[in-house]
């Protein structure tokens, strides 16, 4: 049974930090392109980082520099490092693990509010 499951969300004020974890069971992991996405209250979900087999990284354009994506192959585990965070960060933020394009799991989301 696949599982991702998602952990580290909360309520932080404007311009604070909070890591994102994100624990997968029953793929292998190392051969999976790992991504964070986002979707706010009213807005279609929007991808917000990857990271690849070989660790190469991607970012949206209104996370970059503040956002960091990891991963520990060792642990089966993503991480998503947010700093310097803004209200407009406020939103469910998903897992998701991706196969070569074919297959693909989701995670179940941990709400992110930044207050102003």
């Amino acid at each position: 049974q696949v599982q991702l499951v998602e952990s580290g969300g909360g309520l932080v004020q404007f311009g604070g930090s909070l890591r994102l974890s994100c624990s997968a069971s029953g793929i292998a992991f190392s051969f999976y392109v790992m991504n964070w996405y986002r979707q706010a209250p009213g807005k279609q979900r929007e991808l917000v980082a990857g990271i690849d087999t070989d660790a190469n990284t991607n970012y949206a354009a209104s996370v970059k520099g503040r956002f960091t994506i990891s991963r520990d192959n060792a642990k089966n585990t993503v991480y998503l490092q947010m700093n310097s965070l803004k209200p407009e960060d406020t939103a469910v933020y998903y897992c998701h693990a991706l196969w070569q394009g074919i297959d693909d799991w989701w995670g179940q989301g941990t709400q992110v509010t930044v207050s102003s």
